[in-house]
């Protein structure tokens, strides 16, 4: 059955917790009530009173039909089943319904977790439900009922959550009802072996809490996590338990005195606020004990401010910045830039005359109830507004990027064990940011994710033939780690035979990414493990010295199969500089070296300010008819397969011949290439090079320029 354990084990709430308003439900009373069987047809059982009390409270005019009979068809189900404790087994639906109660679910999901385990554990069927109570309980009924171990063995309890996903990403509330269902599950552990609370505390941990979490409901969370800091860190729990109850024991309260200024000073802004002591919960102590050491006061809480309007949280910032002192590196705007899990807030610190600092919490009742109960605050989010008539569609205002991306990469893991330790891994990734497209789209990436993840995010299996990309309009290499905010251009190449390399692994950071790269490498386990790197094995040679010219019978007028140029020493040898290969219409110059011979240069080159400082002359050159010439290029382009060929096509159909060629190893994905290169004519120059830079993944070209030579 799903709820097996029973006794309860919980850390339960040390006087003034934050949990106080959360009632515990007295399993011996329900029990009794549901004993009795179902009441007349018009009247509500009493076993659900409580239920209907919290649900009332936040929906007034609710119809309560469906509750009552979802509770019959429940309680006459499961007549006869007792949970490990002695209870009947309707407590524990009865007690999953009443958390979300609470928390201000809307009635169909409280009539779908009535009946979230007579599916799976008695003879009601998923039609029956469909035929009682409509399509969407018939769904979220189906979307927590567990796989059976028969069939899927060891695959179960992953399968399970995989589908539990698939189904949460059409309906947010089938994860609501299965963390409500965790949450009094952990409550009542305490009966079951110490191995098997360890297993399931385990799983609460990486997979429940995270999740609950990322959809902020933050009340199951904090709950949750206390329970499994109780099983899994029994001492550090015990001894955080010892200082919370030291601290609620002494006489006097900095966090009161603090609440008291803050309520004076916003009674003289005649602001209407509602400034309230929130302490911290078990796992928040515990954290805040090994970041400041020695604790004080004011850190076993926070304080708490409520306000009508947006405007007045603003207001009410500026009056506690104004009138107190503020601790600046605290400040947090939430409001104008929520968190990915819909929490709003405005986070500050204030010093206190005594040296204690106080955390603020600024926010309205609306935000409070969204960061209490995050998507189960929302109702039901697929209810058609009013003056937008349904038409069918199943359309989910509150599914977050992360969800997408989960169920995007959960297609392509190829095992119950690679999907499994692959959610937990992405899970563990607690943050978000956001990037930009340079169309004003936007991606969310999980922080830390780099250029790789954008790609395959955006692209997905397409982006194998990705082979750079910009940030923020500057060229980066594909392992460029991403922040919040950036503009991201991702550079694709044009080769449908592009593949991704063993290096991107260590660069990506998403499952999507991940999934991708290693199930095409498996695929295809002859490639080679950086592609590309087959094409830079190819012959390197060093290029030769630079041309000489000879002189002839004409004077200064020099003739080459180069290019004709004209010096003003007449009989010199001429050398065209290797460091810049000066081609027409450079504007050359030249110097005169030993044995005769005059070395031409480019003006710009970094050779002629040095020769110019060693006092050496100039002599003057010009060109003359503009023939043959020979230059030298560099090139440089990110690691994709065939890039050489198709450079040296380009450069072929230019009429360059290559002269000699150095391919430098790849860094980073990157590759340098060095080309010189003689042309049949100086002028076809500008062309070649645009030639060169419109192949894919060649991404600069220019002259080389060697300082060396």
């Amino acid at each position: 059955m799903s709820a097996e354990a029973t006794n309860p084990a919980t850390p339960g709430p040390v006087a003034g917790s934050a949990a106080r308003w959360r009632a515990r439900i007295d399993l011996r009373r329900l029990g009794r009530a549901a004993l009795l069987g179902p009441t007349a047809r018009d009247r509500l059982p009493s076993a659900i009173s409580h239920v209907v009390d919290a649900h009332r409270a936040h929906y007034p005019g609710a119809d309560l039909e469906p509750l009552r009979r979802a509770y019959v068809l429940a309680e006459s189900s499961h007549r006869g089943q007792m949970r490990k404790s002695g209870e009947p087994y309707i407590t524990h639906p009865l007690a999953v319904t009443l958390i979300l109660a609470e928390l201000g679910a809307e009635t169909t999901t409280l009539t779908a977790s009535l009946l979230h385990d007579t599916v799976e554990d008695t003879d009601v069927t998923l039609d029956q439900v469909g035929e009682q109570f409509g399509a969407d309980v018939r769904y979220l009924v189906d979307g927590v009922t567990k796989l059976e171990k028969v069939d899927y063995g060891a695959a179960a309890e992953p399968e399970t959550f995989r589908k539990m996903l698939v189904a949460t990403g059409n309906d947010v509330r089938v994860m609501s009802i299965k963390l409500a269902d965790r949450l009094h599950n952990m409550r009542t552990l305490g009966v079951m072996r110490p191995e098997k609370q360890a297993r399931i505390a385990k799983v609460t941990r990486d997979v429940l809490i995270p999740l609950a979490e990322r959809l902020g409901v933050q009340a199951l969370k904090t709950e949750l996590e206390d329970l499994v800091f109780a099983i899994l860190h029994p001492e550090e729990y015990e001894h955080t338990r010892e200082l919370i109850v030291d601290n609620a024991s002494r006489a006097d309260d900095p966090l009161a005195e603090i609440a008291d200024e803050v309520r004076g000073h916003l009674r003289e802004a005649d602001i209407a606020a509602e400034v309230l002591i929130r302490p911290r919960h078990f796992v928040s102590v515990h954290r805040v004990a090994r970041k400041r050491g020695q604790l004080r006061g004011a850190d076993f809480g926070r304080l708490l401010v409520l306000v009508n309007e947006d405007a007045d949280c603003y207001g009410v910032l500026g009056e506690l910045h104004t009138c107190m002192t503020p601790v600046v590196s605290e400040f947090k705007d939430f409001i104008a830039v929520p968190k990915f899990n819909l929490y709003q807030s405005l986070h500050t610190a204030v010093a206190h005359s005594d040296g204690q600092v106080a955390e603020v919490l600024i926010r309205t009742h609306q935000m409070h109830k969204v960061a209490e109960a995050g998507v189960i605050a929302l109702g039901n989010p697929y209810a058609p507004a009013p003056d937008d008539p349904a038409d069918g569609e199943r359309i989910d205002p509150t599914r977050p990027g992360w969800l997408s991306r989960l169920l995007d990469w959960q297609e392509g893991a190829p095992d119950p064990d690679t999907f499994w330790s692959t959610l937990r891994e992405d899970l563990a990734q607690d943050r978000e940011i956001t990037v930009f497209r340079p169309d004003g789209g936007t991606l969310g990436l999980p922080e830390g994710a780099s250029c790789v993840d954008a790609a395959y995010a955006q692209y997905g299996e397409d982006a194998h033939a990705c082979i750079g990309a910009r940030v923020n309009g500057r060229l980066a290499t594909l392992s460029t780690v991403l922040r919040d905010g950036d503009t991201v251009q991702l550079l694709m190449g044009q080769d449908p035979a592009s593949e991704p390399s063993r290096e991107w692994l260590e660069h990506a950071h998403t499952p999507a990414a991940r999934i991708a790269i290693q199930r095409w490498l498996a695929a295809h386990p002859a490639a080679d493990d950086a592609p590309g790197q087959q094409d830079h094995a190819r012959e390197q040679q060093e290029e030769p010295p630079a041309a000489t010219l000879r002189p002839t019978t004409e004077g200064s007028v020099l003739r080459s199969t180069t290019a004709d140029i004209i010096v003003e020493q007449p009989g010199a040898t001429v050398r065209l500089a290797g460091c810049c290969t000066p081609v027409p219409p450079d504007e050359a110059t030249g110097f005169a070296v030993r044995g005769g011979v005059v070395t031409v240069h480019r003006v710009e080159c970094a050779a002629v300010e040095r020769m110019k400082s060693a006092g050496r002359a100039e002599v003057g050159v010009r060109w003359g008819d503009t023939t043959e010439c020979r230059v030298t290029l560099l090139a440089e382009s990110f690691v994709r397969p065939h890039l050489l060929a198709d450079l040296t096509e380009a450069m072929a159909l230019e009429g360059a011949e290559i002269v000699s060629a150095t391919v430098e190893p790849p860094t980073q994905q990157r590759v340098r290439h060095t080309y010189t290169l003689q042309l049949p004519d100086a002028a076809h120059l500008p062309a070649l090079m645009r030639a060169m830079r419109n192949v894919a993944g060649v991404y600069d070209v220019s002259r080389a320029h060697t300082p060396g030579a």
